[in-house]
């Protein structure tokens, strides 16, 4: 990777930051999101009660009698009250200014236009159930399945986690100052050679999420953002940027089979491989290779385990929100922007640029959506064919990196053998858990979701066929001559005819001899993407 240029100039701004160029880039429209504003705190509260907003009456009484004893209107609490009202009364105004002025979409640039004053709706884990139970049952029913979830998730809790956790109890610190993680010096040695190797295309990152201590997306990013020296080059906080990595980390839910922070960490690495082809390596700037590792880290944050369909017929708080469009991709992004806001990351930032990094990471991360896969697959396809590929242009460059996420995402068919066949079986899991859910509440079991007529072979052969091979191909063409892209192609075959001979056999994938390396691997990660678990 060549040295990457400064991208700050006098009025600090960013070198090619927009994409203005007018060209055939991917369209990428997102629905019409309500605009909102940061949320203020009413003045009065009682036992955790908004009473300005839920008790009225009681609260006139109140102030009639606190500006009795007060004599008069004129007290610290009619000051604090005031300044309340009228900065409501500048909110509402706001507001509507911002729906009037128009709602986010996305333009075929690949940029995200906003309304008034660029203001996005956020989002953070926590104000919603993440799969609302009550609409399918009785009360009774929903305490019973969310009892056993938690049983579920006891069991799940790692031998690794037990120990940090207990040794925080015991109050053991770090041996290495700055650490992130309770780690033993043997463990940190480990997880060092690892990273030297990080960019290698066997990357074992199971093994590196139990050597970090589960916190292998936390110490993948910002090792890479060592690499590429992106926390000098933006003037980035140490402190923020842990805390926002570890915002993003504890928002994927650790019970989740597939959709979790190992795979977070998985497309990272894999977007760090893709980041060094040659092609394209030589053209990309710091804002490129920034916006790609957060996009490629955030990705998924916040994932229920369930699939866009689950959630429009159970009428998902989500699914109303994004009108049934992009509904998990919206959602990840918009808690992306939830935390970058939260953690103040980018708050050092002139106002127009951290609008414009949050923008761009929305366009990444809403091209993951697998149903336009054939819309960015045949504007891909089509931009190869006429050899009009400009990566001078930060407009092709961005719609490279969409590509080069969507393959990062559902590269696990083209890992090694045993990587592969891991993320198919833990894919699937998630697929079976989402069926047996449907099928307890007699609702119609979604595609793949079946247990009994689904098998891992299957799903897998089905998503390689008509998923993996034509946007890896095509990725081919592009990276050509590529030794990682026939590494991975390789791979992909031979897990394709090994899946299709565990099928035909009938014979459990987990009892099959390895293969001499090389032997590919029967991806699940991009699995997770069929019908619209992304």
């Amino acid at each position: 990777m060549p040295v990457l240029e400064g991208l700050w100039g006098p009025d600090l701004r960013m070198r090619d930051s927009g994409l203005g160029d007018d060209v055939g880039v991917c369209p990428d429209e997102a629905p019409s999101p309500p605009v909102w504003g940061s949320l203020r705190t009413p003045p009065i509260t009682c036992g955790g009660l908004s009473l300005a907003l839920e008790l009225p009456a009681l609260i006139r009484q109140l102030r009639a009698v606190w500006r009795a004893r007060r004599g008069g209107p004129q007290g610290p609490e009619k000051s604090q009250a005031s300044t309340w009202v009228e900065s409501e009364k500048e909110e509402v105004e706001e507001v509507k200014q911002g729906v009037e002025g128009g709602s986010a979409h996305l333009e075929a640039d690949g940029r995200v236009n906003t309304g008034h004053a660029g203001v996005l709706q956020v989002e953070r884990r926590g104000s919603y159930p993440l799969v609302d139970l009550r609409i399918l049952k009785t009360s009774a029913q929903q305490a019973g399945v969310e009892s056993g979830t938690r049983r579920k998730v006891k069991r799940q809790l790692s031998f690794q986690r037990y120990c940090h956790a207990s040794r925080l109890l015991r109050g053991a610190m770090p041996n290495t100052p700055g650490s992130l993680h309770l780690l033993d010096k043997n463990y940190l040695g480990q997880a060092a050679h690892m990273l030297s190797k990080v960019g290698t295309w066997n990357f074992d990152i199971f093994l590196f999420d139990r050597l970090t201590n589960g916190n292998s997306l936390v110490t993948l990013m910002c090792h890479l953002f060592n690499v590429y020296g992106l926390i000098h080059h933006f003037q980035l906080d140490m402190v923020k940027l842990h805390r926002f990595l570890g915002m993003v980390q504890e928002d994927y839910h650790s019970q989740n089979p597939y959709h979790n922070a190992v795979h977070a960490a998985d497309v990272t690495q894999a977007m760090y491989c893709y980041l060094k082809e040659p092609k394209l390596a030589e053209q990309l700037s710091p804002l490129d290779v920034f916006l790609a590792l957060m996009a490629a880290a955030a990705h998924d944050v916040d994932h229920p385990g369930v699939n866009q369909p689950f959630l429009i017929k159970t009428r998902h708080h989500l699914a109303s929100l994004y009108q049934n469009t992009s509904v998990l991709e919206n959602h990840h992004w918009r808690s992306t922007v939830g935390m970058l806001r939260e953690s103040g990351l980018l708050s050092h930032m002139p106002a127009d640029i951290s609008q414009d990094i949050e923008q761009q990471l929305g366009s990444l991360i809403l091209a993951t959506d697998i149903s336009r896969q054939n819309e960015f697959l045949s504007t891909f396809r089509e931009h190869l064919d006429n050899q009009d590929l400009d990566l001078q242009l930060a407009s092709h460059r961005h719609f490279i990196l969409q590509i080069a996420l969507k393959c990062a995402d559902v590269c696990n068919p083209c890992r090694v053998w045993e990587l592969s066949r891991q993320w198919s079986e833990r894919v699937c899991e998630e697929f079976y858990r989402q069926g047996d859910l449907e099928r307890k509440f007699d609702m119609e079991i979604s595609p793949l979701c079946n247990q009994q007529a689904d098998s891992v072979p299957a799903v897998q052969i089905g998503f390689i066929s008509y998923i993996v091979e034509p946007l890896f191909d095509e990725w081919h063409r592009f990276t050509e001559p590529s030794s990682l892209s026939h590494t991975m192609t390789g791979h992909m075959h031979k897990n394709k005819a090994r899946w299709s001979r565990l099928r035909y056999a009938n014979t459990p994938s987990d009892s099959q001899a390895e293969e001499p390396e090389g032997g590919g691997g029967g991806g699940g990660g991009g699995g997770g993407e069929v019908e619209g678990i992304s």
